[in-house]
């Protein structure tokens, strides 16, 4: 519950104390296709990837590519820590492209995290600590695509994710259940813009299996921009609001024998 709390006040912060400005709020459709996978190697270690398929006007455009690989370490049966990196390739999309861009911008970030499982009563509670170095790439040219600076910033994110069996007190095979989270973005360092992003989904999901999972949520995203509207110098606010379809698919390369299919 203290965490819930916590996370409530910050992400009010940035609108409380805000509340007054004047701000540019731009709206967009969105619908995310996205894969997720840890592949059990060993007792200990696992393999993470994960692709996101981003898109505005639900599914006609291009809004963001990302590809995630990393390594995953279990210090506890419910304590994972892991490490990794990520490449994003985000597009011009919306009446307020970021930075007026015109071309696509391309990101290399590394990520190390934390995250850590409870059980209360029948919901499953799922935290996690994020921390990013992250690589911006931008094109000082309007309309070239090679990209010629590079900007270097932190950014530190928590997650607090919630699930809810809908048959029995556990999520077991073959079975329907209820999935939430909310995620803030806050960034580090000297930037004033202290607030990044907030992201909240609602939805259910169906386990096939202990590797396969499909989860369909109403995703709402807030996202400030790092820079100004250069003809107004107002802040620039994002307001997504799509789905997201997420497929959980991984693979036990521990298993002695590895599963048949139809079997």
């Amino acid at each position: 519950m203290k965490s819930i709390l916590s996370l409530l006040l910050l992400f009010s912060i940035p609108f409380i104390t805000r509340a007054q400005s004047e701000r540019i709020v731009d709206r967009n459709s969105i619908g995310w296709f996205t894969y997720n996978g840890n592949h059990q190697v060993s007792k200990k270690w696992a393999i993470h990837t994960e692709y996101q398929w981003r898109r505005t006007q639900f599914i006609r455009s291009w809004q963001q590519s990302l590809a995630r690989i990393g390594a995953v370490y279990s210090l506890h049966e419910l304590v994972k820590v892991s490490g990794g990196y990520t490449n994003l390739t985000t597009y011009p999309y919306g009446e307020h492209p970021i930075a007026g861009q015109m071309v696509p911008n391309r990101e290399h970030r590394l990520y190390e995290d934390i995250q850590w499982s409870q059980t209360l009563a029948r919901f499953n509670l799922e935290q996690r600590i994020r921390v990013e170095q992250r690589w911006m790439g931008e094109s000082t040219v309007k309309g070239v695509h090679h990209l010629d600076t590079w900007d270097y910033a932190n950014r530190i994110r928590y997650q607090l994710e919630i699930q809810y069996p809908l048959q029995g007190s556990s999520i077991d095979d073959r079975e329907f259940y209820l999935t939430a989270f909310d995620e803030l973005f806050i960034n580090l360092g000297k930037d004033d813009n202290v607030y990044n992003q907030n992201r909240i989904l609602g939805g259910v999901g169906y386990q096939f299996n202990d590797d396969l999972k499909l989860e369909l949520g109403y995703l709402h995203q807030i996202t400030r921009q790092a820079d100004l509207d250069p003809a107004s110098n107002r802040p620039i606010y994002e307001i997504n609001q799509g789905f997201r379809l997420n497929l959980i698919y991984g693979i036990d390369f521990t298993r002695k024998e590895m599963p048949q299919p139809g079997r």
